[in-house]
């Protein structure tokens, strides 16, 4: 079964946290429930204690789907970063969660707007069985308490491209499953319908976003940051948006993974003083559900 739901970042961002910083968590919740989401991943505004988590979500029906974890595996093994990631898996297993967004972020730079991307970590051939070694061996230990590890390819940090993702994938274990993400593939040069069918069995989560081609154009062009090309040039929209408003071909991705089964969650992550949040939300919405009908998943 795949249900529909949504991450706050296109009520209020994580990164920048004065945009969207006076929408109250309640109107987030109203207009996600009135677009039609099932469910939400975790933002900022949101509370991190169980029964106030619950009694935030109960009134819209709400279910927590999962939340970003920032790891640094690169300095610290996998005992360690179980250490830091045990408050926030205990929530998301006190709240049903089965999956646990997770990405590498001791070396990123999508949070500094003074570092172009061009500027992004990368590993040496070197380095990745060392950090892949430790991240299997974090994933087998969460998911024996009943949640899996879903790798978030991101861009600015060091799994971007179709090459880090082929990495990624090749120096970790059954354990690491892979967080598909449609706008962070496409930006960063990848095919996501190729990324769905070479990885299919290893797939166990989908953020939908959209990509405005022209923005990504210039921002590779001009070299922009991340947080400069997300929030857009003056009055102009930025790199993101909705399913069915941006260049990605939702239907092929879906084609491509045939009896998946989870959530697909739309992203998309603007300033919403550009960007209505209910209207585009809507427009999300209402494209994914053709699309995946007309993949046969719905």
């Amino acid at each position: 079964m795949i249900r529909i739901g949504a991450n706050p970042i296109g009520w209020s961002n994580d990164d920048l946290q004065h945009i969207g910083g006076a929408t109250p968590l309640e109107t987030c919740l109203a207009e996600a429930r009135e677009a039609g989401f099932e469910g939400m991943e975790l933002g900022h505004k949101f509370p991190r204690e169980a029964g106030a988590l619950k009694a935030a979500l109960a009134p819209w029906g709400m279910a927590c789907i999962s939340g970003w974890y920032s790891a640094e595996l690169l300095r610290r093994d996998a005992a360690e970063e179980m250490r830091h990631l045990r408050p926030h898996l205990d929530l998301l297993k006190a709240m049903g969660a089965n999956v646990l967004v997770f990405a590498e972020t001791s070396n990123a730079i999508h949070g500094n707007r003074a570092v172009p991307l061009s500027q992004r970590p990368r590993l040496g051939a070197g380095e990745w069985a060392q950090w892949g070694k430790r991240l299997t061996a974090l994933a087998e230990m969460t998911l024996r308490e009943g949640v899996r590890l879903v790798y978030h390819h991101h861009m600015g940090t060091i799994v971007e491209d179709a090459a880090d993702i082929a990495a990624l994938m090749a120096h970790t274990g059954d354990a690491v499953h892979l967080l598909l993400d449609t706008g962070h593939a496409t930006w960063g040069g990848a095919d996501p319908a190729e990324l769905a069918r070479t990885y299919r069995h290893r797939i166990s989560h989908v953020h939908a976003k959209d990509v405005r081609r022209d923005v990504m154009e210039r921002a590779r062009r001009e070299d922009w940051s991340f947080l400069d090309a997300i929030l857009g040039p003056g009055a102009e929209l930025g790199v993101y948006t909705v399913p069915g408003d941006g260049m990605v071909d939702y239907e092929a991705v879906f084609r491509a993974l045939p009896g998946y089964s989870g959530w697909v969650v739309v992203e998309a992550e603007q300033d919403p003083e550009k960007a209505h949040p209910l209207t585009y939300a809507k427009k999300g919405v209402a494209h994914l559900r053709a699309c995946l009908k007309a993949a046969g998943l719905a």
